[in-house]
Formats: C-alpha cells, structure tokens, sequence
C-alpha cells in the first residue's frame, strides 16, 4: 500500500500540479504586491484617498469596505492580464508554429487538361498525352 501511495506521488502529474500551485502562489503575491504598493496608490490619487482600503461607506452600524474590494478586482484583473500575456499568449504562439507544416518543395504538377498529377519534369502527360510548354 505504501508502494502504491509512492507512486502515486512521484507520478509526473502531482509533482507538476504541486510546482504549478507553488509558483502560482508565488506569482499570485508578486502581482498583489505590484497592484497594492504601485497601482493602487496612483488609482487612490484619482480618489483623493490615502489607499483603497480607506474607502468605506456606513450605514447603521455596518461599514461597506467597497476599497478593499476594488483592491481586490484590481489584483484579479491584473493577475489575470499578466497570466494571459505571459502564459497563455505565448504558449498558443508556440502550438500555432509547432501545428504549422512546412511546405514540400512539388515535385509534382496537374495536367491542364486532365487534371492528373504528372512529374514537375514532365514534358507529356501520362494520361492524356497533352504537351507542356516548356518552363
């Protein structure tokens, strides 16, 4: 049972998933951290407050942080902005090119008349006999 519980470990699948999740994690707190000590002080200038977070509305006894939500779509929309010009953008450029086959130099042509593939160094047609100009 621990043999199997092993492999499943060592599995290529659930080493990769768990370094995907530490670098996300990881790149999840250098994007928070671009948004919440760069972007939103420029955004909170606009505001005439000194953060984001600051900003709330009471009504009752209950305070709406509406700021730290901001903040929070302001992490989201950049996370995921950096995640699709970095990840997702250039890994369909790499599919699209690697997906893309080359084109073979011919070594065939039709026939204008028959339409049939003959050699490209063909003077007649093996089908129909019709004569090629000369190239």
């Amino acid at each position: 049972m621990f043999q199997e519980f092993r492999q499943f470990l060592l599995r290529g699948n659930v080493v990769d998933l768990a370094v995907a999740v530490v670098i996300g994690a990881a790149f999840g707190a250098v994007v928070d951290s671009f948004v919440s000590n760069l972007l939103t002080p420029v955004i909170s200038m606009i505001f005439g407050e000194p953060s984001l977070a600051s900003m709330t509305f009471r009504i009752n006894d209950s305070i709406f942080a509406y700021g730290a939500f901001l903040d929070s779509v302001f992490s989201f929309a950049a996370i995921a902005a950096a995640v699709f010009f970095f990840v997702v953008k250039p890994v369909n450029t790499l599919i699209s090119r690697s997906r893309r086959e080359p084109t073979p130099d011919p070594t065939t042509k039709r026939c204008p008349e028959c339409l049939s593939e003959v050699p490209i160094d063909a003077r007649r047609c093996a089908h129909c006999t019709v004569v090629f100009a000369a190239a």
